[in-house]
């Protein structure tokens, strides 16, 4: 009890702390484990009395067949902790035996968390401290190295079952985000969903040599069946792949509007100017996508285009490609408000960047059931930190604009 049992060595039962004075037991108060060691003594202490009376007594039930006969030394789990405490022994006469506590069986026979268990070993790769961990659940929960491995194989396999297979039906989605992320030479291509309510929900991933449309098709179409709904419209911001983009087309049809990342399209374009030019260029490119109004923006990046022409076609036509695409959120006049979070993939980005600091730091995959498993625990981890998009109060007009843009399209 640390320095409270050094003050109150005395102290085993709740009826004993309730006489105490009001500093000592508001002491005690904030040290749970203290707490619930008294607990634990006075279920212990129940049990023998109704076995073998009130200590002193010579009004023994069951015919004085049971006896108090000194303790063991036993442990008990506490949340994490394993704690040791002293077990009353209890005689029988009649079968000239030890009786063993019912209260102390049950209380020996509480299992770990699993979920703090899996939390623990994502911990232990995110500080690149794996080993200790592992240690702490083998001490505190009196497990062997196997069976934690075991515990964990056992409770990521039903990560993966629940990630693949939750329904979204009760979700109303009004963005998705597509982005791939290489673990070990193989990419995981991973869809994160937007809600009108600003929530950030990741769907689905799959694992792919390239973002090609056939797998990234095979993810989307699995995260439609689990009622991911798209038919009022649905705000697609991806990277500029054309595996994504054809994918989404087949998918989604014309439901969809593609908004292509600008971040990538500036540093695509910079890629092929030689380092005098790279700062200039990106002032501009920078100065054109910050600009609010659709029209001027356009103007600024059709210059752009012109001047790049004789320094290096390359660059011109990368700029050129897909140009009305990387302005969607400024032509349907939602720049102001959301191109922070829509008008590039920072968000499935920060994503990608939380993942790989909880498994970046594996450096052997053994099978691809292994990255699934990892990846889908890692995933349901990171959901429950994601903060709401910046102005989700406001993403209702995002809704309406969308619907005007793709009503536009079908008259």
């Amino acid at each position: 009890m640390d320095k409270i049992g050094q003050k109150n060595e005395n102290i085993k039962t709740l009826t004993q702390l309730l006489e105490q004075e009001s500093s000592t037991k508001l002491a005690l108060a904030k040290h749970y484990l203290e707490l619930n060691l008294l607990l634990i003594n006075e279920l212990l202490d129940d049990e023998v009395r109704c076995l073998a009376g009130e200590r002193y007594s010579r009004d023994k039930p069951h015919n004085g067949r049971y006896s108090r006969w000194g303790s063991n030394p036993g442990s008990v789990r506490i949340g994490e902790d394993k704690v040791r405490i002293d077990v009353p022994r209890v005689y029988d006469h009649e079968t000239c035996t030890n009786r063993g506590l019912d209260n102390y069986n049950q209380l020996r026979s509480i299992e770990p968390d699993e979920g703090k268990l899996m939390q623990g070993i994502l911990k232990g790769l995110s500080t690149n401290d794996y080993q200790c961990i592992v240690s702490n659940f083998t001490d505190s929960f009196g497990l062997s190295r196997s069976s934690v491995s075991r515990r964990f194989i056992e409770a990521s396999t039903e990560a993966v079952k629940e990630f693949s297979e939750r329904d979204l039906s009760d979700h109303n989605f009004i963005a998705m985000m597509i982005d791939g992320k290489y673990l070990a030479k193989e990419q995981m291509v991973i869809a994160l969903g937007i809600t009108l309510q600003g929530d950030k929900i990741p769907l689905g991933f799959i694992q792919t040599n390239t973002e090609n449309a056939r797998s990234i098709k095979q993810l989307l179409t699995n995260i439609v069946s689990r009622g991911f709904k798209y038919e009022e419209g649905l705000l697609c911001c991806i990277d500029g792949a054309k595996g994504i983009r054809k994918a989404i087309e087949d998918v989604f049809g014309k439901e969809a509007i593609v908004q292509r990342c600008q971040w990538h399209k500036r540093e695509n374009v910079l890629s092929y100017l030689k380092e005098s030019d790279k700062g200039k260029y990106r002032r501009k490119l920078n100065s054109a996508y910050s600009t609010e109004d659709y029209h001027e923006a356009r103007a600024k990046l059709e210059i752009i285009i012109d001047e790049l022409k004789p320094i290096n076609i390359y660059a011109s036509n990368s700029l050129k490609e897909g140009l009305e695409e990387t302005l969607t959120i400024h032509r349907m006049g939602l720049k102001a408000e959301f191109g922070k979070s829509f008008s590039t993939t920072n968000i499935i980005e920060n994503l990608n960047s939380q993942l790989r600091k909880y498994i970046g730091r594996v450096k052997y995959w053994k099978t691809s059931d292994q990255r699934q498993r990892w990846v889908a625990c890692a995933l349901l981890e990171i959901e429950k930190r994601m903060r709401k998009v910046d102005n989700f109060s406001n993403l209702y007009e995002m809704k309406l604009a969308i619907k005007k843009e793709i009503d536009s399209r079908n008259l």
